[in-house]
């Protein structure tokens, strides 16, 4: 057997096995459900009873792999993208050092404390905005719509460009280009020059 096949062969046995145990605890009463999370939306999916619902067990395996490996790229990316910054602005890397160092001291990190790290949250922010994941939404109109004097037909596909939002001086300012996690102190919904 190939490598790439038993990598294939791991994961789908990985993925089974979770599902089987979700399973489980519902036959044995231990839930009441497969659970309210994405995988628990796929399993209830797999045991519909309406074949056009239906999912096949290859399916839940393919969008299990399909979240876990698109979201480790997402955050390799956009780690990748802080570190640089971080490195390349000295003032930002050290009110996120203090901030860190004032909400945790010697403890390890938890949730709650988490949720307190406002200049991590900002430089975050800050570098999603610049170096997105996604370059780009695209989504299917599902009616006609009308916007002001244009007519959006049903079924028509519409492309959002994020990188174009993100970058567009009208929204964020004519230094846009900059890297200025500023933008976020009051939050995302204050973030653009339209808030």
């Amino acid at each position: 057997m190939l490598e790439a096949e038993e990598l294939a062969k791991g994961i789908q046995d990985c993925v089974s096995k979770i599902v089987k145990t979700r399973e489980d605890k519902v036959v044995k009463g231990e839930a009441d459900n497969f659970g309210i999370d994405f995988l628990g939306l796929l399993i209830n999916a797999y045991h519909d009873t309406d074949e056009n619902n239906k999912l096949s067990l290859e399916d839940l395996v393919d969008e299990c792999k399909t979240f876990y490996f698109a979201g480790q790229d997402t955050v390799n990316s956009l780690l990748a993208w802080m570190v640089l910054l971080l490195a390349s602005h000295g003032d930002w890397q050290e009110k996120a050092r203090r901030e860190v160092i004032e909400i945790f001291g010697n403890q390890y990190p938890n949730s709650e404390g988490l949720s307190k790290l406002k200049k991590m949250t900002m430089i975050i922010n800050e570098s999603l905005r610049l170096y997105g994941p996604a370059v780009g939404l695209l989504r299917k109109g599902g009616s006609e719509v009308r916007l002001g004097n244009l007519v959006l037909p049903a079924d028509i596909d519409i492309l959002i460009a994020n990188v174009a939002l993100h970058h567009d001086p009208q929204q964020w300012g004519d230094d846009v280009h900059l890297f200025k996690p500023e933008r976020f102190a009051e939050g995302i919904a204050k973030a653009t020059n339209y808030n």
